[in-house]
C-alpha cells in the first residue's frame, strides 16, 4: 500500500523571520553521483593535476549542485513536500572545495497571500565565518486540497 506524503505547510501557517539551518559536507560520492548523472566532465570539479593549475588550487564543487542542496531544503523543510521555487538568484561568492562542511541559513522575509508566494533569503557559510553564496528564492508552498470524500470520485 502507497503512503500518502504530508504536504508542507499552507502559506497561512508561514511567517515572515522563520529561520532555518541545514548542515551539509560535500562528500565525494555525492559529487561522483551528481557528476554520473549530469554526465558532467569538467575537470575543474574532478581532476587534481587540473585544478591545482588554477587560481582554484584545487577540484571545487559544482554550483549547480550546491542549487541542489537548496532546492532540496525548500522541498523538504521550508515550507515543504508540494512546494516550488518560481525565481532564484544566487551569487557563488566564493568556491566551495571537496569535504568541507558548509551552513546553509534560510529565513522567510515576506509572506504575500494575495500572489499565493514567499521570499525566501538563503546564505551558505563555512567554518562559521566565510560567506560563500548568498541569494533569494521566489517560493509557491503547496496549496491546501480539499477534503475527499466517498462522493469525490463520482464522476470517474
Amino acid at each position: 500500500m502507497l503512503r500518502k506524503r504530508k504536504l508542507g505547510r499552507n502559506i497561512s501557517e508561514i511567517t515572515v523571520g522563520e529561520k532555518l539551518v541545514i548542515n551539509a559536507k560535500m562528500e565525494d560520492k555525492d559529487l561522483l553521483l551528481y557528476l554520473g548523472l549530469t554526465d558532467d566532465a569538467n575537470p575543474l570539479y574532478i581532476q587534481h593535476d587540473y585544478a591545482s593549475q588554477t587560481p582554484f588550487k584545487k577540484p571545487i564543487v559544482p554550483a549547480v549542485m550546491l542549487t541542489g542542496m537548496i532546492t532540496s531544503a525548500i522541498s523538504k523543510y521550508l515550507p515543504g513536500p508540494g512546494s516550488h521555487i518560481t525565481k532564484q538568484e544566487i551569487h557563488f561568492l566564493k568556491p566551495v572545495y571537496h569535504y568541507e562542511q558548509l551552513q546553509f541559513l534560510f529565513e522567510v522575509t515576506e509572506v504575500d497571500e494575495e500572489c499565493h508566494h514567499i521570499t525566501i533569503t538563503v546564505e551558505a557559510i563555512r567554518q562559521e565565518s566565510e560567506k560563500v553564496l548568498e541569494g533569494t528564492l521566489s517560493v509557491c508552498p503547496p496549496y491546501a486540497l480539499p477534503t475527499l470524500d466517498s462522493r469525490a470520485l463520482e464522476n470517474f
